[in-house]
């Protein structure tokens, strides 16, 4: 049942959807060069093929001069954004209200700017996020999420954060020790990225998505219990830069799928333990907070490669 599920999420087409706003408005649109298009890409418009079509055509050299020609739409963002006929991508996209001018010809990747604005997007994670409940779990909406149960957060510029989400927390108890990537280490989704362990056991969690590692919550990596209780907020893992980010949405559950497979995995634990207990599934009880130090029994080996998809280490 669970293969057909994936199956049924990998073939469905979506748009990335962000944290903060679910859908925001193409940079090309709100430089008035292009009547509607909503952005679907993360704002990751280096890795954009729209993006890069648009650029090539706004680039074109005159036929009879052979120069380049000025963009059409450079007095539109006169007018619009005080005076500059080069706003900050920044400006364009909401991170930043002040004006700003943009002097790297928009090649981000060389701007101090940008990189002091990206760092503060690593460490500062004030926003808190709305909860669901699906059987008794708290489940942050606007965040994807992965099989093996870690979450995936679309943020400003594509990149993606990554952490446990609260069924893992609850069912292994709060870890003792956390082994994550380190900086530049390329990860595979589906394919283990990172370790945690408690009581002389460990275990190894798939990664959600693919990409470079670009940041770590060291906070977290020095005191493993911050993810026991705040998961979703400060108790983040690590961020990455993803290659294409509609291409991790594969196999990635968001919102009505994720609630619906969470409450099939609450149901998949009781039935892990015989009849009288799966029935308890269903009546919407607190899930206990450290599921394998009240019921050893079941076996650390059996809950790993029952919902984390992992062998043993």
């Amino acid at each position: 049942m669970e293969e057909k599920t994936a199956k049924r999420v990998k073939g469905k087409k979506r748009s990335v959807v962000g944290f903060q706003v679910l859908e925001k408005e193409c940079i090309w649109m709100k430089a008035g060069v292009i009547n509607f298009r909503m952005c679907d890409n993360a704002y990751d418009c280096y890795n954009c093929p729209f993006d890069m079509g648009m650029s090539k055509a706004m680039g074109m050299k005159s036929p009879a001069t052979g120069k380049e020609q000025q963009p059409g739409w450079v007095e539109h963002l006169k007018q619009d954004f005080h005076g500059s006929s080069r706003p900050c991508r920044h400006v364009l996209t909401g991170h930043v209200s002040a004006p700003k001018i943009c002097t790297k010809n928009y090649e981000c990747y060389h701007c101090a700017y940008d990189q002091m604005l990206d760092e503060l997007d690593f460490q500062v994670f004030t926003d808190t996020p709305n909860y669901k409940l699906a059987s008794g779990y708290r489940m942050a909406q606007g965040y994807y999420y992965h099989m093996g149960h870690s979450w995936a957060r679309f943020e400003h510029g594509g990149r993606v954060r990554v952490g446990f989400d609260d069924f893992i927390v609850k069912l292994f108890g709060a870890a003792k020790s956390l082994e994550l990537p380190p900086l530049g280490v390329g990860l595979k989704q589906n394919q283990v990225g990172w370790t945690f362990g408690k009581d002389g056991h460990e275990a190894a969690v798939l990664a959600p998505v693919t990409g470079t590692v670009i940041a770590v919550n060291h906070r977290a990596k020095e005191d493993p219990e911050i993810t026991h209780h705040d998961p979703y907020q400060q108790g983040w893992l690590f961020m990455m830069e993803p290659e294409f980010p509609k291409k991790n949405l594969k196999g990635l559950y968001f919102e009505d799928e994720s609630f619906k497979w969470i409450e099939k995995e609450g149901q998949k634990l009781m039935g892990l333990m015989g009849p009288e207990y799966e029935q308890l599934a269903s009546t919407g009880g607190e899930p206990i907070g450290d599921f394998f130090g009240a019921f050893p029994d079941v076996g650390w080996d059996k809950l790993t490669t029952t919902f984390l998809g992992t062998e043993k280490l």
